[in-house]
């Protein structure tokens, strides 16, 4: 983690609250070192900015790795529905590879 970095991003969400790159960016400084930290930006992020496909994928990451089942199925399926209406075919295949590579560990 960048903690130069992660201040910067700070100051610019205490400016403005919402902003979609922000959030993911903090969500990414935070997810290897401290996934419960990451999910609450990752959270922020697509309860206001629903439409930001790449938080799907990486948000799911960090519920995989906090072992939060419920979310992790939400997030995949929200994330593929999402990437099929906006036509992102690899990003649709990325979410979906991911998500059966879950499912297949999970069984």
């Amino acid at each position: 983690m960048n903690e130069a970095r992660l201040n910067s991003l700070l100051d610019f969400l205490a400016q403005e609250p919402t902003d979609a790159f922000t959030l993911y960016a903090i969500g990414m400084e935070w997810k290897e070192y401290n996934p419960k930290k990451a999910a609450e930006y990752f959270e922020k992020l697509v309860q206001h900015h629903p439409d930001y496909l790449a938080a799907y994928y990486q948000y799911s990451e960090v519920a995989i790795a906090l072992q939060d089942r419920t979310k992790i199925i939400d997030l995949f399926e929200k994330g593929i529905a999402l990437a099929q209406a906006q036509g992102n075919l690899k990003t649709l295949g990325e979410l979906k590879n991911a998500y059966m590579n879950w499912q297949i560990e999970e069984d």
